[in-house]
């Protein structure tokens, strides 16, 4: 089969065996692949990423001196299927799966593992409990963008957003503009992005972003609507409030009404804020401006030492999230909210190549005025994004 193989930040074009699906495993051929900020990194920081994927307990994420066939948001259509599979479904059906595979007890991350050869390729293999069929004639385009839309639906359940708070989305890259989109899928009323690129602030509008601002001439926080708590004396001012009403009751066990508040997690809010730059100083940033009582969820990947304020964060009270991937669940009910209609990812794809052009696109995507989100079509020519 022919693949982009990476060695050392460089592509090759080249012919390799047909993948052999192992037990359990299916052999699928590949019908669109994404290209991932993750699969910008690993070319270029592959032994960096590997050193912190070993300190958390991963020990086969690729080397920069291994040939690697990266990709890991395919769609394609099954093959051939492995020893001791259920053979659910027949040749040339569409399908996605999640990118990781098993080999024995040991788990592999597929497109990031010389064990688990990714989909800038003809053919991929993967595991069939983690496969699904694609819903609905889902164009194979929308099906391998699955995978990082599951990355954003995680951000925002994670993010607990009510449907009346405000959610802040800091930079409007492609993982920003996905989490845009899941959030007016779940019903968000307010969504104010903010992103410097000309570009990604058009994107951000047209994933449904209710309020864009460019932060070099307008605040994010200033931009959104007021909320009722906009600095620590509000607070405390709410507190008072609180107190003089329900004090004005006889005999009122005022305590209970916070008790229930609490088991309720009824008590005042303030917005979720998603850091989607993954720079060092993007959080200290968002903790200095954001108000009290926000939930900061970080998306983004932060690949160098970052540090910020503990005590700015404990005086407001600041709650911090760390969000990675999905799971089967999150995986599956993102693919049904693209194939009915929930969600459109059609913003986020911004040009298409051949394997031929996977180091053209990487460059392209370099430039944020560029490029959003490019797939890898095995069966076209394009060496340029198109």
């Amino acid at each position: 089969m022919r693949a982009a193989v990476v060695t050392d930040t460089k592509f090759e074009i080249t012919d390799l065996p047909t993948p052999s699906p192992g037990p359990g495993q299916v052999l699928i051929s590949v019908s669109r692949c994404g290209i991932c900020g993750s699969d910008l990194h690993a070319r270029t920081h592959a032994d960096e990423m590997a050193d912190l994927a070993a300190a958390t307990g991963y020990d086969h994420f690729m080397r920069s001196d291994q040939s690697v066939v990266l990709g890991h948001e395919f769609s394609g259509a099954i093959l051939e299927y492995g020893p001791g599979c259920r053979k659910r479904w027949k040749a040339g059906t569409p399908v996605v799966a999640l990118p990781i595979v098993r080999h024995g007890k040991q788990p592999h991350l597929v497109g990031l593992s010389t064990a688990a050869p990714g989909g800038y390729a003809e053919q991929v293999v993967v595991q069939e409990s983690m496969t699904m069929p694609v819903p609905n004639g889902l164009s194979a385009e929308h099906a391998a963008l699955t995978e990082p839309m599951a990355v954003a639906w995680h951000a925002v359940r994670r993010g607990k957003v009510g449907k009346g708070q405000t959610a802040f989305v800091i930079g409007c890259g492609p993982i920003g503009l996905a989490v845009i989109s899941m959030l007016k899928a779940a019903g968000v009323r307010t969504v104010v992005a903010s992103e410097f690129s000309p570009r990604r602030r058009e994107l951000a509008t047209a994933c449904g972003a209710d309020v864009v601002v460019d932060p070099a001439t307008e605040s994010p926080w200033t931009a959104a609507p007021k909320g009722r708590i906009n600095g620590v004396t509000d607070i405390l001012g709410l507190g008072f409030d609180t107190m003089e009403r329900l004090r004005r009751v006889p005999n009122l066990p005022w305590w209970y009404i916070f008790r229930l508040a609490h088991t309720l997690n009824a008590g005042p809010a303030g917005p979720v804020i998603f850091e989607c730059v993954g720079v060092p100083g993007i959080i200290d940033q968002i903790l200095t401006a954001a108000p009290p009582l926000s939930r900061v969820v970080v998306v983004g990947v932060c690949m160098e030492t970052d540090r910020f304020q503990p005590a700015l964060a404990i005086n407001k009270e600041i709650e911090l999230r760390f969000v990675l991937g999905y799971d089967p669940g999150e995986f599956r009910d993102t693919l049904h909210m693209l194939a009915e209609g929930q969600v459109d990812p059609t913003p986020l794809i911004t040009g298409t190549v051949g394997l031929a052009g996977v180091e053209n696109a990487f460059t392209a995507l370099g430039n944020p005025e560029q490029h959003a989100k490019i797939v890898v079509d095995p069966s076209n020519s394009a060496v340029t994004p198109v």
